[in-house]
């Protein structure tokens, strides 16, 4: 029986380190999963444990390669964005790989800002919030200011995608995934590096930017392997929708965020939707992605652990409450103005379904506000819903009746992320045509 040609793919999370093998119909045949202990930076801040990523990636694709019913025809990674490894002349880190959610000294950020045309001005160049360390760019500038003697020996400043990569092939690049996630590096009105770049002097420490489908050819255990130059992993996931679906959509990807993903408005950002959590994203074509942001997983989680207690019921009760219409109804005869659900009595309410049902329409108020930050002055009629919120039935029933004009769907497939990252190479490694059933759909109705 000849082995099954299958490509690589590393999806490198925060919490979970992964790696999938995909056959050419894009199943999952193989996966692997890891957590990493963090270790501290210098300053004793928590941050990845860049050395056993490395023995990570390293072993595992060892031990792939080992396995004989696979053909290992190609390599991509997917990870995390805002995260810079600084190389120098011999390849090694200069540092470690420094924490997103490290605080960036005030006085530095003033300065930045006050030297290049001010928070607003700048943010909108840019289309990046001022977000401290979750700029990568604004990490670059800290470590020349703070550290120029190990600067002067910086190679490159590589995105945590790029650098994996690099840890197979040895070619540095840069990708417009990456460099387009709220890295305030990017000058979205002229599609180039913002002029910071230039007269800060970091131009040359960023590599040669490449398409996503770039490929390095590598011999790894004596077997001939395509490599891909990675993805940020909210870009990834983007990608079999924009495969999948000609027409317009809106993807709201939840979890811990609510992001809503918008790649058919190509508006430029103002002022306004700054200051309500937009942003944008560069998809693998380098096209804008207009974003909005709320951090509604989290409230979710905090709420329900709130009515739980108060109720005296478990948090797992709550993953399986049906969709109520009946108690809607009653809700939405008085639904006081608030600070959210958080700022509610729950003795208001007779039972947990009930300020259940309150936290959710809160929540969904929210959302509809969000999602139309993006979805106003485009032609969109289809919203896809992926991630946890889109299998629970209250949150889902209540969107649709929040947007009766468009077709609303939870949309599923699995590790998106990943999938993302493999189909970006699909004709570099896979003999078949890309599926149409790589995303799974159920379609919400509107009942009036």
């Amino acid at each position: 029986m000849n082995p099954a040609a299958v490509i690589t793919i590393f999806d490198i999370g925060k919490t979970n380190k992964k790696l999938f093998l995909f056959d050419e119909n894009y199943h999952i045949v193989f996966e692997r999963s890891t957590r990493l202990d963090e270790v501290v930076d210098e300053d004793g801040y928590p941050c990845e444990d860049l050395e056993s990523l490395q023995q990570f990636v390293v072993d595992s694709l060892n031990d792939i390669i080992g396995l004989k019913e696979y053909d290992i025809k190609a390599v991509n990674f997917s990870a995390y964005g805002a995260s810079l490894v600084y190389i120098g002349n011999d390849g090694q880190p200069l540092t470690p790989l420094y924490n997103y959610l490290k605080p960036y000294p005030e006085e530095l950020s003033k300065q930045f800002y006050a030297n290049h045309g001010g928070e607003e001005h700048f943010s909108i160049e840019t289309a990046s919030p001022v977000l401290g360390s979750l700029n990568s760019g604004l990490q670059l500038y800290r470590f020349k200011q703070e550290k120029p003697e190990v600067f002067k020996h910086l190679k490159y400043a590589l995105h945590l995608p790029q650098y994996l990569s690099f840890l197979l092939t040895g070619n540095c690049y840069s990708d417009l995934t990456s460099i387009g996630c709220h890295t305030a590096t990017w000058d979205f009105s002229k599609n180039t590096y913002h002029n910071w770049i230039d007269s800060e002097g970091v131009i040359s420490k960023l590599a040669p930017i490449v398409a996503a489908d770039k490929i390095s050819q590598v011999v790894f255990g004596n077997s001939p392997i395509k490599v891909g130059p990675g993805m940020h992993d909210s870009s990834a996931a983007l990608i079999p929708y924009l495969l999948n679906f000609n027409e317009p959509f809106i993807l709201i990807s939840t979890g811990t965020w609510n992001i809503s993903l918008n790649p058919f408005n190509q508006s430029p950002l103002t002022a306004d939707e700054l200051q309500q959590d937009c942003l944008c994203y560069l998809q693998y074509q380098g096209k804008p992605v207009k974003a909005s942001r709320l951090f509604s997983g989290f409230d979710h989680e905090q709420q329900i652990k709130r009515i739980a207690e108060h109720f005296k019921q478990s948090i797992a009760k709550f993953s399986r409450i049906a969709f109520q219409p009946e108690i809607i109804k009653r809700l939405k005869v008085n639904q006081p103005q608030g600070l959210g659900f958080a700022s509610r009595r729950l003795s208001d309410f007779k039972t947990a379904e009930e300020a259940y049902h309150q936290l959710l329409l809160d929540l969904i108020h929210l959302q509809v506000a969000s999602t139309q930050l993006v979805l106003k002055g485009t032609s969109v009629k289809k919203i896809f819903v992926d991630g946890g919120f889109s299998k629970n039935e209250v949150f889902m029933n209540l969107l649709v009746t929040a947007f009766p004009q468009m077709e609303v769907y939870a949309a599923s497939t699995a590790q998106a992320s990943a999938v993302g990252a493999a189909l970006v190479m699909h004709k570099e490694w896979n003999s078949k045509v890309i599926p149409n059933n790589i995303i799974e759909l159920k379609h919400y109705l509107y009942h009036t």
